[in-house]
């Protein structure tokens, strides 16, 4: 069964720029894991300042195994860096 992974980041404007690149590696990486079907990229209107990427895999396995793999971690530290707070995730399918 299909799971999303909601993938939530607080950003000012002038992070916006820098976090737009990393997320465009983060997604280029992405494209090519096994259980990957795709991925959106959503900004707050209520909200300025929030970001929210939906991810879709094919499985809750396929997602963690992603989460593990060293060159997303890397990639993950640098954003939660830039951003100086951690990325909040939330797993859900579908009943």
């Amino acid at each position: 069964m299909a799971i999303q992974v909601h993938i939530k980041r607080k950003v000012t404007d002038k992070q916006a720029p820098e976090l737009a690149a990393l997320l465009k590696k983060m997604r280029a990486l992405t494209l090519d894991r096994k259980g990957y079907i795709s991925g959106r990229t959503f900004t707050g209107v209520d909200h300025p300042g929030v970001s929210l990427v939906i991810g879709t895999w094919q499985s809750v396995d396929d997602w963690r195994e992603w989460a593990r793999c060293k060159e997303r971690i890397d990639l993950q530290k640098k954003i939660d860096e830039l951003l100086g707070q951690p990325t909040e995730y939330e797993i859900f399918q579908s009943l």
